[in-house]
């Protein structure tokens, strides 16, 4: 605090008012105490005329450099050198003129007077900034209007607001497209009347979520009806309108997303039967390597050991030849029930989805080395072909990467069976990899197979995340309906 009076002092000093109002002061000091001095006549002539004795007129003197400092330093400024003034004054007050009484009257009186004077001012000018600052805030508000005005009604996207009841308050441009009712007719209906019960419930729901200040997923999506009477989609934010901390309705900001969402529902269905043909394919492939390749190849092999173990007519030599051609055959043979099995085992069709996990991590850990657990937790289902088939090739593409990529030891598949999904668990204690914001964004660093997992996931209404880092491992979290 002392330092702020000294540092305020030090700029007072330096400013060449401050100086020449002490120039004024005491230029009016030396002829009040020095009465030899005469006052021009014209001077004189005014204080006889008020009425004024020349000591009286002296002390008036004084105001002119208290109001001075006044406009130059504020009241504070005033305030000080009244006192100096008051210093000046105060002497010949007491102790030289002969009405002590009359003169400390007047002496108190112009302190008190420029006082008064320089506060008041002091508050006009302050009342006339703050006019100006308001009247500039104002000026302001109003430019902020008129670009939000403008931002409102030129935006690409439909805004308007509601009250608590659903009536409309505002609609910009965009909002008469999407819904193709005029201006002057949306103002005399009401938000339910463009909603279905269904769409009217989420509605209801959003708002209660708001109201009681909840977390929204958003944008989220609303099926609405356009004045033709055609059903449409949007994509809707929600966000509640307040006045003086009180909510008063709801702004809400949408998009047309009608021909993206039928454009998305044709490329899931394409990518849906395209997978289903796939299957198809892999299973009729499947069958004819278990029903005629590997009959074949058993049937060459039992040949081939009668051969080797009969004897006759052979030499040693041959025998051992076809002893190795034997050998040879079964390791084909095996390679292609492998195959025949991932291309589409047996088990998940006979028994379902589980047997065939099972049976898929047992083979898996035998011919790659990598330790496999299977723990299953809750009440076992039948889940739909299709949901058993895209969980099986998830897994088994999880596996694949673990096999690939991961350099892992151990793997781990949990499967959690609930009423209505299923969630499936692939963890592995490999090397690990820095993961992207998005699982889409994998396809652009060469995984491809994680992005074929996110999209079997996708095409049978489920999910999936991954958690990896370098040097942790990777865990892939499924959950599909069913």
């Amino acid at each position: 605090m002392a330092q702020q009076v000294r540092n305020t002092l030090i700029r007072t000093l330096r400013r060449p008012g401050f100086w020449l109002i002490i120039a004024v002061i005491a230029l009016i000091t030396i002829p009040y105490y020095a009465e030899s001095l005469k006052h021009p006549a014209f001077v004189t002539r005014i204080t006889t005329d008020l009425g004024l004795t020349r000591e009286a007129a002296e002390r008036v003197l004084y105001l002119v450099p208290i109001i001075w400092a006044g406009f130059l330093f504020e009241w504070r400024g005033a305030f000080y050198i009244s006192l100096v003034a008051l210093a000046c004054m105060l002497p010949r007050a007491v102790a030289v003129t002969g009405h002590r009484a009359e003169s400390l009257i007047e002496t108190a009186s112009v302190f008190v007077l420029g006082n008064v004077i320089s506060i008041s001012f002091d508050a006009l000018r302050r009342e006339r900034e703050y006019r100006k600052q308001l009247e500039a805030t104002q000026e302001d508000l109003k430019a902020s209007e008129e670009r939000y005005r403008s931002l409102f009604e030129n935006a690409i996207d439909g805004i308007w607001i509601h009250d608590l009841e659903g009536n409309f308050v505002s609609f910009n441009r965009a909002s008469e497209k999407i819904i193709g009712y005029s201006r002057d007719e949306i103002f005399k209906m009401n938000a339910k009347d463009f909603l279905s019960q269904e769409s009217l419930d989420l509605a209801h729901q959003v708002r209660k979520k708001l109201l009681h200040n909840e977390p929204v997923e958003q944008p989220y999506e609303q099926r609405v009806f356009r004045k033709d009477g055609r059903e449409i989609y949007i994509a809707l934010s929600t966000s509640l309108v307040l006045d003086k901390g009180k909510p008063v309705g709801f702004q809400n900001i949408a998009r047309d997303i009608t021909e993206q969402k039928r454009m998305n529902e044709n490329l899931h269905f394409y990518l849906q039967q395209a997978t289903r043909a796939q299957e198809e394919e892999r299973k009729r492939i499947s069958h004819e390597l278990h029903d005629e390749t590997i009959q074949a190849l058993v049937v060459l092999s039992r040949q081939l050991d009668a051969l080797a173990t009969s004897g006759s007519g052979l030499t040693e030599e041959t025998r051992q030849r076809l002893e190795v051609l034997w050998q040879q055959t079964d390791v084909v043979l095996q390679g292609v029930r492998r195959l025949s099995q991932d291309l589409r085992p047996a088990a998940i069709d006979r028994l379902g989805l589980l047997p065939a996990i099972r049976r898929l991590a047992e083979e898996f850990s035998k011919y790659s080395g990598v330790e496999i657990k299977v723990a299953v937790y809750g009440k076992e289902h039948r889940l739909p072909e299709e949901v058993a088939i895209a969980l099986f090739r998830i897994i088994q593409e999880a596996l694949t990467n673990i096999r690939r990529h991961s350099g892992a030891t151990r793997a781990a598949i949990i499967i959690v069976f609930h009423e209505h999904s299923t969630k499936i668990t692939v963890s592995d204690n490999g090397k690990g990899f820095t993961l992207t914001e998005y699982v889409g964004d994998l396809a652009k660093q060469g995984k491809l197979g994680l992005t074929g997992m996110q999209e079997r996931v996708q095409l049978v209404g489920g999910t999936m995340t991954v958690q990896s880092g370098p040097g942790k491992g990777t865990t892939i979290f499924i959950e599909a309906p069913g």
